[in-house]
């Protein structure tokens, strides 16, 4: 695969985007726990709530971080076919750096929301004050 423009201005932008993006942080989170095949993966990043994951996108979200040592795939040569999903030890400490992340938000989540619900009040009163 050839380097793009974007991996040869800012390789750790572009790794960082792939760890952080919607389905990599779940996928990361989740095979923390253990190996996942593919449709097992895929319900149990669906049961975070919201839109569940497309095939598609947790096909390219895998391959990318394949492609960046993070996830190791294990076709194995059976019928049915059978694909299991891990982490590499690359894999496994982002992993843990994203968890701790994750547990963060959830745990400060009351302290955001109040951020979040002083700041609009000040700028509607500043919003407010100017219009008067």
């Amino acid at each position: 695969m050839a380097v793009s423009d974007s991996e040869a201005l800012c390789p750790y932008r572009l790794v960082l985007e792939h760890v952080t993006s919607r389905w990599g942080v779940l996928v990361l989170i989740e095979l923390l726990d253990r190996p996942y095949r593919f449709s097992e993966l895929r319900r149990a990043i669906s049961d975070y709530g919201g839109r569940g994951v497309s095939e598609k996108m947790l096909t390219q979200t895998l391959q990318t971080l394949e492609r960046d040592g993070l996830v190791h795939r294990d076709a194995q040569p059976v019928i049915p076919p059978r694909v299991d999903y891990s982490l590499t030890a690359l894999g496994r400490e982002a992993a843990e750096q994203v968890r701790a992340l994750s547990q963060w938000t959830h745990r400060r989540m009351d302290d955001v929301e109040e951020a979040r619900r002083a700041y609009d009040e000040a700028r509607a009163a500043s919003q407010q004050s100017r219009a008067s």
